[in-house]
């Protein structure tokens, strides 16, 4: 299995200016857990939970702080043929839970720590019902939400 048989549509801002708020809003709409930043189609970060909740933790006004002093800039992103459980061991060994998936400098999605873990405890011996095939539960359950969310 492959990472771009597991990756959902990215959740992406081109505004490094938005505030931490506005940034916290988008991600509880499309219910995500980063926001890629992008500048004239390239990327130049990544805002996730963890940021937004550091950025808080140590004193950021929400209202005032922006996406630009937040965000990770150094990002690790994948092939979108990389095999899943490479992906995995990547994120495990750097304590990331977000990778963006690009090919040829073009943004092609995002495969989460959630969408891994769901995968492989689905393809687990026994854990597998007849009704709910591995390989597109998650998928599917990741996918209509963004479909029917708000995505500006």
């Amino acid at each position: 299995m492959q990472v771009q048989d597991v990756m959902t549509q990215a959740a992406v801002t081109e505004s490094r200016q938005d505030t931490l708020r506005s940034a916290a809003e988008r991600m509880w709409r499309q219910q995500t857990g980063s926001l890629v930043v992008t500048e004239h189609g390239q990327i130049v970060g990544i805002i996730t939970e963890r940021d937004l909740l550091r950025a808080v933790a140590l004193g950021s006004d929400p209202d005032k702080a922006t996406v630009d002093d937040a965000m990770t800039t150094e990002v690790l992103t994948v092939p979108p043929d990389m095999p899943l459980q490479e992906a995995a061991r990547e994120m495990a060994t750097r304590w990331i839970r977000h990778l963006p998936v690009v090919e040829s400098h073009q943004l092609l999605g995002v495969v989460s720590m959630r969408d891994v873990t769901g995968i492989f405890a689905a393809m687990a011996p026994g854990n597998v019902s007849e009704e709910h095939p591995f390989d597109q539960l998650v998928r599917e359950r990741r996918l209509a939400r963004i479909e029917h969310g708000d995505l500006d």
